[in-house]
Parts: C-alpha cells; structure tokens; sequence
C-alpha cells in the first residue's frame, strides 16, 4: 500500500541575518506499511516520529525539501496527489484533543469530514451517527462540545473523524500520552479494528509496551532514520537486531530498567559514520568511518554492520 525509500527532509533556515543553513531532520528513511496492518513507528523525541505523517499528508512547511520515495498503491505520491487524497483515502489521527474545535459541536465537525469524502449532508450525517454508536458514543455525544466530552470519549471522536471515511491509510500520531489506561486500551483496540477492516495503519509513538499489544511490525527510529524495522513478536522472543532496539527494550521498567545511556546526535551536525556510533557497544572504525545501509536479516531489516541473525 504505501512504500517509503530513502526519504530525506531538510530544512532551510537562517542563522545571525541572511546566514542560511540546512538542517537535515530526516535521512535516507525506508518504510512499507501493508493492507491490513498496523506498523509501529516508535522512538524518543526528536527522532522525526512526527515529521514522517506531515510529509506523508504533504503538509510540511514550505522551507522544507524533500528527497526520495514515496508511493501509494503503486503510484508516486506527489504533492499533488498528498493534496488530492488527504482527508480521503489517507487520514490523520491527531495527538491532541485540542485538534477540535471548542466553539463547535463534535457531531458536526466529523460530519464535516464525512461531507469532504463525497457524501450528502444527510448520508454524512447517518454515517456519523452510526460511528459513534459503534464506539459506544450516546446518541447526545452529537451535540455535545469537546469540553462536554470525557478524555475517553474525545479520543472516539477522533478515531471516528478516520472511520467516516473510506480511507486506506491511517496514521495516528501520539495517540495515548497522558490516558488513562482503560483508554488507552480502547484507543489501541479501536486501531486495530481499522487494520483488522483491511486498512493500513499506522501508529506514532514513543511507547513500545503500548505499540506491541496491537502491532504486526514496528519500525524503529533513531536520529531521522530507520535503524530497524523487527515483527511484533521479535521483542519477546529475543531477535531484536540493532543495539538501540535491544536497549529501547531494556529500558522499560517491566524489563530491565536500564537507561540508555548518551543522547542522540545534534541534526545541525550529524557525524560521520554511524549516527549511534558514540552509544553503541560495538561500535568500531568501521562504525565511525561508514555509514551502514538498510539490510535484511532474519525476516526483519537493520542499519548495523555487526547486526546478526
């Protein structure tokens, strides 16, 4: 459904008056997310999570350049064509609640949205009435403003802004910060309904605990690249590849709690070589002379060049 290859973002800024500099935020990233999935994008902040769903719905600002790429059902997806399908046939799921509008009833806000697909005023409406029915929404819930709404219930909504659509690709960034629990189980439970439905899925996070209840592969991000992209269940089987992978998992508390230790590298001055090769245990001079490519190993793919199956 939807392939990304060494898909590069760089900005243009300007530093002390008309001094421009690049700052490049995403490198040579590779993705494929299929029918019927949901992939994991994960890792810390600052990785290029975010960034990676603005260029795929070509809403980047107009000081970035990007290079690679990127196609949808096996066409190029242009700028042009990001514009024609966005809020069609690919959809965002945003973080934040705050994404609705306060001054405006939620029923007719994802009304709204159904109406931009090509429905009538009253099919868009029915439409919207039957989502939020089958997310257990009351029938009120239509005339209710967000601050009326419960976290639990505002994130339906959203979720449901994505369902009256016929959209194949769904991208939901950060949807679980700060929920409770229950909620955030709900929110996971209802993204896996729209891959089990045959859609493609993808999910932004920086929490791999939550991610791997519900993903089929999880693609890891370190620095704006892909350092590995492992199934779900390589997590619990111990198949993990790259090193920041196996300390990603380390770190959580139900594991080992170890933190990782040193920060990733400044994107105003990436280094030669591997980007995590000043926290990395097996790092060589290889490591710090090259960087290593994308490569396939043990049914997963890796950045590493000490990586083995």
């Amino acid at each position: 459904m939807l392939s990304l290859s060494n898909l590069s973002v760089t900005f243009t800024q300007y530093d002390r008056g008309l001094r421009r500099k690049q700052l490049r935020v995403i490198t040579d990233l590779n993705l494929d997310v299929q029918a019927g999935e949901v992939v994991a994008v994960v890792g810390a902040s600052g990785s290029g999570k975010s960034l990676l769903a603005h260029a795929l719905l070509g809403i980047l600002p107009q000081n970035a350049v990007m290079s690679g790429t990127m196609t949808f059902q096996g066409e190029p997806l242009t700028p042009h064509r990001c514009r024609l399908l966005r809020g069609k046939a690919i959809v965002l799921i945003p973080q934040s609640v705050g994404y609705l509008d306060p001054l405006m009833t939620v029923g007719p806000q994802v009304q709204r949205v159904a109406q931009l697909t090509g429905r009538t005023k009253a099919a868009a409406k029915t439409a919207v009435k039957k989502t939020f029915t089958r997310y257990g929404l009351p029938a009120k819930t239509f005339d209710l403003y967000p601050f009326q709404l419960s976290g639990g219930m505002a994130r339906r909504v959203l979720v449901s802004t994505a369902v009256v659509t016929p959209a194949q690709l769904v991208i939901a960034d950060e949807p679980t910060p700060g929920l409770h629990p229950d909620v955030v189980s709900e929110t996971l439970t209802h993204l896996r309904e729209l891959a089990d439905a045959g859609r493609g899925v993808i999910l932004i996070t920086h929490d791999i605990a939550a991610a791997l209840k519900i993903a089929d592969r999880v693609a890891v991000f370190y620095a704006g690249t892909t350092v590995e992209i492992a199934a779900g269940r390589d997590f619990f089987t111990g198949k993990l590849r790259h090193p920041y992978t196996q300390a990603l998992w380390r770190s959580l508390p139900q594991n080992e709690f170890l933190p990782v230790p040193g920060n990733q590298p400044n994107l105003e001055q990436l280094p030669q070589g591997c980007l995590f090769k000043d926290r990395c245990p097996w790092v060589d001079d290889l490591c710090r002379e090259e960087r290593p490519a994308l490569r396939e190993l043990n049914d997963g793919w890796v950045r590493c060049f000490h990586a083995e199956g």
